[in-house]
């Protein structure tokens, strides 16, 4: 197995587990820009969020991810086809999709074998919509203690493909005609518990436990618990953010 096979694999039911979903909002104003909704993409689908919902939308879709242990724990529907393939080389046919979707993902690829290859799977007037989402948020002396933690997990590991993230996909290349997008958020009512199996699904604190001995987040969750007014109940925020595209009109990749 690869480093990129392991960065997601040991963690698999954390990432399943807590990992947050994608609000309603956000697929409606995807599925708005659709001329139809035959057969969708969700590459590197890890454990399946983007697939489950498209699979309510789509008459089938198509889902792949490098580990196997993700997989897994993806929903099982009878119009979802999984396959253990990288995004880059994903086995699928020519001109087959009305859809490509990556969330929380396209920061660990290969920008230009990504993009040949959706262009080669998408149909005529199909869209790829990139997802991601920020940094949890709670409030501003929580936030301190959490930023503190990205900033000691991330600096050292994977600071690059981070960047990407950081300014909200902003900064990738995108070579397709752009459709303007607004900025999504999803919220939760979370415990400190669940708080933490966030963390721990982070690439970055496997690595560290693994290569160090220690989690950081140790640290973070003991900090938290004297600053949150009830540990056990409170509001939290993902940011998310969309790049869409219609894939039959490119633009030069750089």
């Amino acid at each position: 197995m690869s480093r990129s096979e392991k960065r997601f694999s040991k963690q698999a039911d954390l990432y399943a587990k807590y990992r947050p979903n994608y609000p309603d909002k956000l697929y409606e104003f995807i599925l708005k820009h659709l001329n139809q909704q035959r057969i969708a993409w969700d590459c590197a689908t890890g454990s399946g969020q983007v697939a489950g919902y498209l699979a309510n939308h789509f008459d089938q879709v198509f889902a792949n991810d490098i580990s196997e242990e993700q997989l897994s724990y993806a929903p099982k529907k009878p119009n979802i086809t999984y396959l253990n393939t990288p995004a880059e080389h994903s086995g699928l046919p020519n001109n087959s999709f009305d859809l490509i979707t990556i969330a929380q993902a396209i920061h660990w690829l290969d920008f230009d074998r990504f993009y040949d290859e959706v262009r080669r799977t998408a149909r005529k007037n199909a869209l790829l919509a990139v997802i991601g989402y920020g940094m949890v948020r709670i409030d501003e002396q929580s936030n301190t203690i959490i930023d503190e933690l990205y900033k000691t997990a991330f600096s050292k590991y994977f600071n690059e493909n981070q960047r990407y993230l950081d300014n909200r996909y902003q900064n990738i290349p995108f070579p397709f005609d752009e459709i303007p997008s607004p900025a999504f958020e999803n919220r939760y009512t979370w415990s400190l518990d669940q708080l933490e199996g966030y963390f721990n699904s982070w690439s970055a604190i496997q690595r560290i436990k693994s290569e160090k001995g220690y989690n950081p987040a140790d640290k973070t969750v003991n900090e938290l618990k004297r600053v949150l007014s009830n540990p056990n109940k409170f509001e939290i925020t993902f940011p998310i953010f969309i790049r869409l595209g219609k894939i039959g009109q490119s633009k030069n990749k750089h």
